[in-house]
């Protein structure tokens, strides 16, 4: 079996999606949100829902 190699575009695009996919989690950091951790939690488990991932990104900007 031959691993792949990554070129630069393709681990740029991981990386975006990445970064896409935790903005909510970015932000309620940056912001010290005082449920950071709840809203990181809500993120990492249903995020991949898009529900969960704007709740979470509302939430994350709320006070």
């Amino acid at each position: 079996m031959q691993m792949q190699n990554f070129t630069i575009p393709g681990l740029l695009l991981v990386v975006s999606i990445v970064v896409l996919y935790f903005l909510p989690t970015l932000i309620a950091f940056l912001r010290n949100h005082k449920n950071k951790l709840a809203v990181f939690l809500l993120n990492l488990l249903l995020g991949w829902t898009g529900l969960g991932w704007v709740v979470s990104l509302v939430w994350s900007v709320m006070k």
